[in-house]
């Protein structure tokens, strides 16, 4: 009967202790609990219970011109390239500054509502837009977009990368295909700036000389109206080539006079002998007025005249060399144009890549446990060092 009844004050002894036991276990390693246990607790439960499947669409792509040499390094940027086309680092890196861009955010607003795929019911509370204890102005948004959209390039393979999360695998594809297609815009309006300039400039240059051109015509036929003459230099040596053949006709007419003086002095053809050469001296005085002597002579006009023909000389050389730079600079342009060429076009993911669960609680677990030994044995070395009453 001793034995029967005292079972029951055995166990009511060890509940208690049992009890006692356990508070004093947990009372002994609370701060573990509290800044390890419980964070990797909350962590695990977050990761398998609450946070929502994000997708991620790849794609890829290289700006080319076909007027840079090819690398020599073997890349598969290199590979996918056409003959005679290579690889734009400068507008490569605009074009992924661009992505990351708010203009970038902009289009994407007004062309796919990516404000709404964001924000889809999808996501849990901590992940979508707006975040926990965020707001729904666009800069927030822009902060988001950064966080959902990559844009890099890879040194290993000369490639840009753009990579896009999103909650639904429809929408990471939706987004990362609009991306691009604002990518390849932007390159077309780069060459068409590029373009345009040099094009502008040089059809300037075209005008200016036209225009010089023409004023320099005009000029010209003013100057021959004014003056009656068409071609000075031809009409002098027209008027010379007259005067000369005067100059032998009269020579052979005074050889012939003094002929007939010493011969026959009483013939009665020397008076008018003597009349023809006159006549012919006359002309010969009047034909070399004409080129110079006077201020109205051919010689006087020569000068202004060559001046204006210079004028329009130089004005003809200088439209005929802006026309050649016109179409060197359209030939310029031409080669200098770039082109976004697709490597990997968008993917629609067909798995979700994030979050990586095990991975996260893992991470969360190690993090908390070094900042607990760290706090550990900074308590321990303060302790040691305390000066003891």
């Amino acid at each position: 009967m001793n034995a029967n009844t005292s079972f029951p004050a055995e166990a009511e002894t060890d509940v208690p202790v049992a009890h006692n036991g356990f508070a004093q276990w947990v009372k002994n390693r609370r701060w573990f609990l509290l800044f390890v246990v419980a964070p990797t607790l909350l962590a695990a439960l977050y990761y398998g219970l609450i946070a929502s499947d994000i997708y991620i669409s790849e794609s890829r792509f290289v700006i080319k011109s076909p007027d840079q040499k090819r690398s020599q390094v073997s890349t598969l940027a290199n590979l996918v390239q056409t003959t005679g086309l290579s690889g734009g680092q400068e507008q490569t890196n605009e074009v992924l500054t661009y992505v990351r861009s708010r203009d970038a955010l902009k289009a994407l607003e007004k062309d796919v509502a990516v404000r709404d795929k964001f924000s889809t019911s999808q996501g849990d509370f901590l992940s979508r837009f707006p975040q926990f204890l965020g707001d729904n102005s666009f800069e927030s948004l822009f902060k988001y977009y950064g966080k959902m959209v990559d844009a890099r390039m890879d040194t290993e393979t000369g490639t840009a990368i753009i990579k896009v999360k999103a909650f639904a695998p429809q929408d990471a594809y939706i987004i990362n295909r609009q991306l691009l297609e604002l990518s390849e815009a932007l390159v077309n309006r780069l060459n068409g700036r590029a373009h345009d300039k040099a094009i502008i400039e040089g059809q300037k240059q075209v005008e200016l000389a036209t225009q010089r051109v023409k004023t320099s015509r005009i000029a010209l036929a003013q100057y021959r109206n004014s003056q009656a003459l068409i071609d000075p230099g031809k009409q002098a040596t027209s008027v010379l080539e007259i005067a000369n053949t005067m100059i032998g006709e009269r020579a052979a007419l005074q050889a012939q006079l003094d002929l007939m003086q010493r011969l026959t002095p009483a013939n009665p053809s020397i008076p008018a002998l003597r009349n023809r050469i006159n006549a012919v001296t006359v002309q010969i005085a009047s034909q070399d007025s004409r080129v110079v002597g006077t201020g109205n002579g051919i010689a006087s006009k020569l000068g202004g005249y060559e001046n204006l023909l210079v004028e329009q000389e130089f004005a003809t050389a200088s439209l005929n060399s802006s026309n050649a730079a016109l179409v060197q600079a359209r030939a310029e342009a031409q080669r200098q144009q770039f082109y976004l060429e697709r490597v990997v076009d968008p993917n629609t993911p067909d798995t979700p890549l994030l979050p990586k669960r095990l991975l996260n609680v893992l991470i969360v677990f190690a993090a908390a446990t070094c900042l607990y030994f760290i706090a550990w044995m900074f308590l321990i070395g303060i302790l040691e060092h305390a000066p003891e009453d």
